[in-house]
C-alpha cells in the first residue's frame, strides 16, 4: 500500500483531515476523556456539557458461564445480570457495552439504573466504594453486527475495551466489554507510580 492510499484510508475513517494549502492533520475528537483517576463515562462527559443517553437493548438474569464466573470470582452458574446498552453522546452512538454483574451484590438493579450511570447506582444507592478498575484496550474493525448497532460502516476502526471493577473490600463488581468509536473518542491518561494493594496480586 502506498503512503497516499494509507492517508486516503485514514481520511475515510475520520482519523485525519486534509486542509487545502496547509496539509494533513490528526482529526480533533468530539469526545475527549483526560483522566488520572477512575470516573464514569457519563460523569466525565456531562461535566463537558454533553448530553449522554443510554439505550438498553437487553437486560436479564442468567447463570454465570465459566469464563465470566472466573473473572468475577464467583461460582459457575451463580446468578448474574447481563445487560447490553448503547451510549449516545449528543445524539450520536459512541459505545456499545455488554456488562455482567453479580445478583448477590445488586439485588435491586433495574432498567432505570442502566439508563443512567452504573457508577452512581453502585456508589450512591448501594453504598459500595469502587476502588479500582482493570482495563484492556484493543483496536478492532467493526463487523456487520457492530456496524449496525453503532450506526457506522463496516470496517470502521473501533476501540474494544474490557473492564473489571472492584470494591475497596476486594469484591469484583462488574465486568464489561465495550466497543467505542475510535474516530469520535480520545483518552489521555496521566499515570502515577504508587504502592497499592491489588485484589489480583
Amino acid at each position: 500500500m502506498t503512503i497516499r492510499k494509507a492517508i486516503d484510508l485514514l481520511v475515510d475513517w475520520g482519523l485525519v483531515v486534509r486542509r487545502h494549502g496547509s496539509g494533513t492533520y490528526v482529526a480533533r475528537k468530539d469526545v475527549h476523556h483526560e483522566t488520572s483517576n477512575l470516573t464514569g463515562l457519563a460523569e466525565v462527559l456531562r461535566k463537558q456539557g454533553k448530553e449522554v443517553v443510554s439505550q438498553v437493548l437487553a437486560f436479564e438474569v442468567m447463570p454465570a458461564p465459566p469464563a465470566i464466573a472466573s473473572l468475577l470470582r464467583i461460582k459457575i452458574d451463580e446468578r448474574i445480570y447481563f445487560s447490553r446498552r448503547v451510549r449516545y453522546v449528543d445524539g450520536k452512538p459512541l459505545m456499545l457495552e455488554d456488562s455482567y454483574m453479580p445478583v448477590k451484590l445488586f439485588r435491586n438493579l433495574s432498567l432505570s439504573h442502566l439508563e443512567g450511570s452504573k457508577f452512581d447506582y453502585i456508589e450512591k444507592e448501594c453504598g459500595i466504594i469502587i476502588s479500582g478498575n482493570y482495563e484492556t484496550l484493543t483496536p478492532v474493525l467493526a463487523d456487520k453486527q457492530l456496524a449496525r448497532s453503532m450506526n457506522v460502516p463496516e470496517q470502521t476502526p473501533l476501540l474494544r475495551i474490557t473492564s473489571l471493577s472492584y470494591s475497596d473490600s476486594g469484591e469484583f463488581l462488574n465486568y464489561s466489554v465495550m466497543f467505542r468509536n475510535a474516530s469520535e473518542y480520545q483518552v489521555d491518561y496521566h499515570l502515577r507510580r504508587v504502592q497499592a494493594q491489588s485484589p489480583l496480586a
